[in-house]
């Protein structure tokens, strides 16, 4: 099982995530121009998602797309979540 993040883990992740009250997990908004580049933002997550064998909970709402990264088998946060969580910073293209 993956070893557990203490909260101080959290001060260099890139972006806006934020710590879940429960402290479980993280979570961001991401606001696009429309719907078409959310979809474009959700398949390029997926493909990194699928590469890091870690997938988010996340909706989308026309132009808004909300990710929740935690480590469900760990019960809350570990590297995994800080890695994917890194990695869509890395490559979202627009202000937040």
């Amino acid at each position: 099982m993956a070893k557990l993040l203490e909260k101080t883990a959290l001060t260099h992740l890139p972006g806006k995530w934020a710590l879940a009250p429960d402290q479980k997990s993280i979570h961001q908004s991401f606001i696009f121009k429309d719907f078409t580049e959310a979809f474009s933002f959700m398949a390029r997550v997926a493909l990194l998602a699928e590469k890091a064998d870690h997938h988010p909970d996340w909706s989308n709402s026309w132009n808004k797309v909300n990710i929740t990264l935690t480590s469900h088998d760990a019960g809350g946060l570990t590297e995994k979540d800080l890695a994917l969580a890194k990695a869509i910073s890395d490559f979202v293209w627009l202000p937040q």
